[in-house]
């Protein structure tokens, strides 16, 4: 059995919210907030990355 990797998501925003994308499937929405500095956060529930559009290929 194989582990799929986490989904990663390009974003706008410096501060963004995660529900896990799916209702049954999902988890509680939590807000995370982007570094400057790294430009991406992960989700602590669902490890989706999210990778600010300034830093999109460098993260």
């Amino acid at each position: 059995m194989t582990t799929q990797a986490p989904e990663t998501v390009v974003v706008k925003a410096y501060r963004i919210a995660c529900d896990g994308g799916g209702a049954a499937l999902g988890h509680p929405r939590v807000w995370l907030q982007i570094p400057h500095e790294t430009g991406f956060v992960e989700c602590p529930y669902c490890d989706a990355k999210y990778v600010h559009a300034d830093f999109e290929g460098k993260a």
